[in-house]
């Protein structure tokens, strides 16, 4: 198989950062694609992806050697000419220089890790690793799965071989670069200054200052507005007296465990704003409306941004990725607050998604290969089936013979297992529901979701009671059916991966108000049945039962990564107050 021919195997990797994946393209398709934290149980893992390299060449039934192109989405020889101006104008600290030096000798190391990994395989390889630039794979990742013949496409995250924002044109199947922001500038790390200021420090937090966005004011736009200021071309530039990370550095772990990040924001910071908040310390009425500023602050820079791109491009169809396309509160505005019409945020928008963004830019790089098409669903993770689930549920002691306090179930009817399902959802039992091929990404889409009654006012905090244990801020998603969203929501579109928050109709807020947030809105899924049939059937055989064709949907997990095996279902279920678990086609519940 040669380069840039129709069969090719590329295989897309993010390593030696948060979120390590790994993807696999063959035959023209994408045959898997995993995050390494879903094998090693620790939230964000950053280092070689080993495990989720194993699954992608397994569900393909493929090894090392059989590859043609690994695909990495960093390029440490990019930007070269910038980085060494930078550090000539600014004169950077020694733990900026040895922190850039370590991660980009990493990446160096790439061939190293697999020798290790894959011995005897590696000295059959004789295909080629490439680098992809960070911002280039991100592009590719939400532009090449978008469907769009051609569309503008933006990434924006906080940094990637020394750029933190890039807009590109797409057309067919090549795209032109149109901007960048480089280093120090960054919407990405503005956002993560208020999220540690906040008392949120772990990798991934800027989720949490979303949910808790909605219970401020935004009383502090003059402040923000002298923080990040927003130029002419489209472009932004941040206020450096409120950061150190262009000086002093921020030190960085990112291999082999959890990401670790210090502080980059400066004593000026908190001489503004107000002294940075303590974990173990409550949230209050400042903190809120810190929160609420920076949300207002982060969507003025973001739609400035899309609509220099849209004047740029004349498209009104939006390709967007990178880590602050998870920020689902600013992509609900789109419609109404940008001339684009039409949006595509591939499920994994964050840096797990630059694996398949490296491996499609290489697919398409020739020009011989056809456009993918519509990615429509992200189950592109492990499954097991009914023989494993049976094994496993025999060799389970609180399920052997004599065993006591639960009942179990198989049902081979679809649509029985569902009505037994959506019976208890009814009832106001929470039911952990674990189907088919995990989800690619961040979000739980209805393979590895807990389910429950969206109905009830109280269901939050059962919720937090019995598994969950989350700050009180933080909302529940809805799972819709397509056919029903115009109906509940002032927004009609397709959102099937959960990536845009709309606003619930003012009527339906009493009805489904454990996926109201405070603020009226709600983060949606659409679920069709060509995407998901089972899950589509569930919430449908709810909507029979009750008249309201929605469930909520959160993550299958207890403060850990979302749930892969059937073990780690099980295990979940065991050490909560979980009421029901189906896995597969059992349903175990507590008597």
């Amino acid at each position: 198989m040669g380069k840039g021919s129709l069969l090719s195997v590329i295989l897309g990797l993010n390593a030696y950062h948060g979120d390590s994946s790994a993807s696999l393209i063959s035959g023209g398709e994408i045959v898997a694609a995993a995050e390494e934290e879903r094998f090693l149980r620790s939230k964000h893992w950053a280092g070689f992806p080993e495990n989720a390299v194993r699954y992608c060449l397994s569900e393909a039934g493929l090894k090392l050697s059989d590859v043609d192109v690994i695909a990495v989405n960093r390029d440490p020889s990019a930007n070269v000419l910038r980085k060494v101006l930078f550090s000539v104008a600014r004169r950077p600290g020694y733990a900026f220089i040895r922190d850039r030096l370590k991660n980009a000798t990493r990446i160096g190391d790439l061939r190293k890790d697999f020798e290790a990994a894959f011995p005897g395989e590696m000295k059959l390889f004789r295909g080629h690793i490439r680098n992809v630039q960070h911002h280039v794979a991100h592009l590719a990742s939400a532009y090449y799965l978008s469907g769009y013949e051609d569309a503008a496409v933006c990434s924006v995250d906080g940094f990637g071989d020394f750029v933190s924002t890039m807009t590109a044109a797409g057309s067919g199947t090549s795209m032109k670069t149109l901007q960048h922001v480089y280093f120090p500038h960054s919407l990405g790390l503005f956002y993560l200054a208020f999220t540690e200021l906040l008392g949120f420090p772990k990798y991934g937090d800027e989720y949490k200052v979303m949910g808790l966005s909605a219970y401020g004011k935004p009383s502090l736009g003059k402040e923000m507005r002298d923080v990040i200021q927003l130029k002419k071309d489209g472009t932004f530039r941040l206020n450096l007296d409120y950061f150190i990370h262009h000086s002093d550095g921020v030190t960085m772990t990112w291999d082999g465990g959890e990401p670790q990040m210090g502080t980059v924001y400066s004593k000026k910071m908190e001489e503004t704003f107000g002294p940075a908040r303590r974990q173990d310390e409550p949230v209050d009425d400042r903190h809120k409306d810190i929160a609420a500023s920076l949300q207002a602050r982060y969507e003025e820079s973001f739609f400035h941004i899309l609509d220099h791109l849209h004047k740029s491009t004349g498209s009104i169809r939006l390709a967007l990725a990178g880590g602050c396309g998870m920020n689902s509160l600013a992509n609900g505005k789109i419609f109404e607050r940008s001339p684009f019409r039409e949006v595509f945020i591939q499920p994994a928008a964050g840096d797990a998604g630059g694996a398949l963004g490296a491996a499609l830019y290489i697919y398409h790089e020739s020009g011989r290969n056809g456009r993918f098409p519509l990615m429509e669903h992200a189950n592109l993770g492990p499954q097991y089936s009914e023989d494993h689930i049976s094994l496993l549920l025999t060799e389970t002691p609180e399920f052997s013979e004599g065993g006591s306090g639960f009942r179990m179930r198989h049902f081979e009817d679809d649509g029985e297992l569902c009505r037994q399902v959506a019976e208890r959802i009814e009832r106001g039992l929470v039911i952990g529901w674990f189907q088919g091929r995990m989800e690619w990404g961040p979000r739980a889409l209805g393979n590895r979701s807990i389910v429950v009654d969206p109905r009830r006012s109280d269901m939050k905090e059962i919720l937090n009671a019995k598994i969950k244990r989350r700050e009180s801020f933080r909302p529940f998603a809805p799972s819709i059916l397509r056919e029903a969203v115009r109906e509940y929501f002032e927004t009609d579109a397709d959102v099937p991966f959960m990536q845009q928050v709309f606003r619930i109709r003012p009527e339906k807020r009493s009805i489904i108000p454990a996926v109201t947030h405070v603020d009226g809105t709600g983060r949606l899924q659409t679920v069709t049945e060509s995407q998901n049939p089972l899950y589509y059937k569930l919430i449908k055989e709810f909507g029979r039962r009750t008249g309201v064709p929605v469930v909520l949907n959160t993550s299958f997990n207890e403060n850990e990564p979302i749930v892969n095996r059937p073990e780690e279902a099980l295990d979940c279920f065991l050490r909560t107050k979980m009421d029901v678990l189906v896995l597969g086609k059992t349903i175990i519940e507590r008597t």
